[in-house]
């Protein structure tokens, strides 16, 4: 009888243990790549207007503020994007502008005088201050953006 409590009282704390983390982990969420809009619309001559129409959206996806602050966006080619001190709340997004520009809470600017994200097919890769993998997005020749 003893052993038959035991077993029920240790299948009881491990489906409450489950239950516990289970929704911890879930919302806990991450930030993701969510688009990629690689083809900025007209010619490519570099203009500031058109570089900035050249994009990637990172989105929170958490139920909780997070802060990406040291987190680093970067091409195939290694074109790096640092965050500064960058907080972003729950469900928002941030978008990371191939150009010039003054930083706010929605648009952070890469600062280059030239496209960073290839129309031949190129891949966006975001990863955390001590460079561990947290998202990737990859797209061909089609099309202007990629929702990832």
């Amino acid at each position: 009888m003893r052993r038959v409590a035991a077993a029920l009282v240790l299948a009881l704390l491990t489906v409450a243990g489950t239950l516990v983390i289970t929704p911890t982990a879930q919302a806990a969420g991450k930030v993701i790549i969510y688009k990629a809009y690689f083809d900025s619309p007209g010619t490519d001559r570099g203009s500031n207007k058109i570089l900035n129409a050249e994009y990637i959206v990172l989105k929170n996806t958490s139920s909780q503020t997070k802060t990406i602050t040291g987190y680093r966006l970067h091409d195939k080619a290694n074109h790096r994007y640092v965050f500064p001190t960058t907080r972003l709340k729950p469900g928002k997004v941030i978008y990371v502008r191939t150009g010039k520009g003054t930083n706010n809470y929605q648009n952070r600017y890469w600062g280059r005088s030239w496209y960073i994200w290839n129309n031949t097919g190129d891949k966006a890769y975001l990863r955390s201050p001590n460079n561990r993998l947290l998202d990737s997005c990859s797209w061909g020749s089609k099309g202007s953006y990629k929702y990832c």
